[in-house]
């Protein structure tokens, strides 16, 4: 075990998947020499060459299309969406071919593309640099939809992410990267007040379409992803109540059996994710739970989330959900 931060977990990853399969590739905007404007491929041209990590045009319906063709001709690609707001212009290849061409082909052809990407907010990047789209690709049969939280989740999530025969859009939440916090007003800790935790150095994954239960709780339940997974942790603290944390790491298909059981326990749910409200991602878990835990709840389900507007820049800690929200939120469920 060593410390690492997320990008130097999801570069380990990169690396180990690099050696170990021959039809591993990655591309995209600046991924190559410059090692991606975040560093998560940092010096992975150098250690593998051009033809394995190399860089593309900054147009991102080409690379996701090429993706496809890749996929389907025995490669397996990671392609790297700079962030997560520029993977619109691919939105028609990833959902109307991409995650379709299993079953178009009657199981004949899979496309195993991972197409990793910068999400959400925190970093003061504004409008086009801060959003979260994850539930625009729920919607869509044939993708899996993980997002990390932690680096020692991000190197095993994204390792069985590309050892997965299905396309997968793996989001990494960029306020994480480095931690602390840039400029959070809250002070809001990562993993336990440090940006580095313990990670395997060699290969490991994680399955997905499990979730993590943070912390065990009696009073309620609690469901994050991300980097709201320590948000909410900071607001259960300021709660005060018993909560039991579960970050739900793959959204799609994600894992009911954990969330059912925690719900059936507790009697009291809160949603939190930094998207929109309104159609966010959780809505869907709002309505599977109501449909399997019905008679378990005793009170309405909370989401706290991004509002319905643009991301905005100068007053985005106030977009953001925060700890004050959150423990708001507990509170008023134990009240009804």
């Amino acid at each position: 075990m060593v410390e690492m931060n997320m990008i130097q977990a999801l570069n380990s990853a990169l690396e180990i998947q690099l050696k170990n399969d021959d039809s591993v590739v990655i591309f995209g905007e600046d991924v190559g020499f410059f090692g991606g404007v975040f560093r998560v491929t940092d010096t992975l041209q150098q250690k593998f060459g051009k033809h394995r990590v190399f860089d593309s045009p900054l147009a991102e319906g080409g690379i996701a299309a090429t993706a496809f063709g890749m996929g389907l001709n025995g490669l397996r690609p990671v392609v790297e969406i700079q962030f997560a707001d520029y993977i619109f212009p691919a939105y028609d290849q990833i959902v109307n071919e991409i995650a379709k061409i299993r079953y178009r082909s009657g199981g004949e052809f899979s496309t195993p593309i991972t197409f990793r990407t910068p999400a959400g907010g925190g970093i003061k990047g504004g409008n086009h640099h801060s959003q979260s789209p994850e539930a625009q690709f729920t919607h869509t049969p044939g993708i899996k939809v993980v997002y990390c939280s932690n680096p020692n989740n991000a190197k095993g999530l994204l390792t069985a992410a590309i050892e997965s025969n299905d396309p997968v859009i793996f989001f990494e939440p960029k306020r994480c990267y480095r931690g602390p916090f840039y400029g959070d007003p809250h002070n809001v800790p990562t993993w336990k007040g440090h940006p580095y935790s313990e990670v395997p150095e060699d290969y490991y994954k994680i399955e997905l379409e499990k979730a993590d239960i943070i912390q065990e709780g009696t009073e309620c339940t609690v469901i994050a992803w991300g980097a709201m997974v320590h948000v909410a942790e900071a607001g259960i603290k300021e709660s005060g109540i018993s909560c039991e944390l579960i970050d739900l790491q793959t959204l799609i298909p994600f894992d009911k059996d954990t969330i059912v059981n925690s719900v059936n326990k507790t009697g009291k749910c809160v949603i939190v994710h930094e998207a929109p409200k309104t159609s966010g991602f959780g809505a869907e878990l709002s309505a599977s739970i109501q449909e399997r835990c019905f008679y378990s709840l005793e009170s309405p389900i909370i989401r706290v989330a991004g509002w319905d507007t643009p991301f905005p820049h100068s007053t985005e800690w106030d977009y953001l959900p925060s700890p004050e929200r959150i423990a708001t939120a507990i509170k008023n469920t134990m009240e009804e």
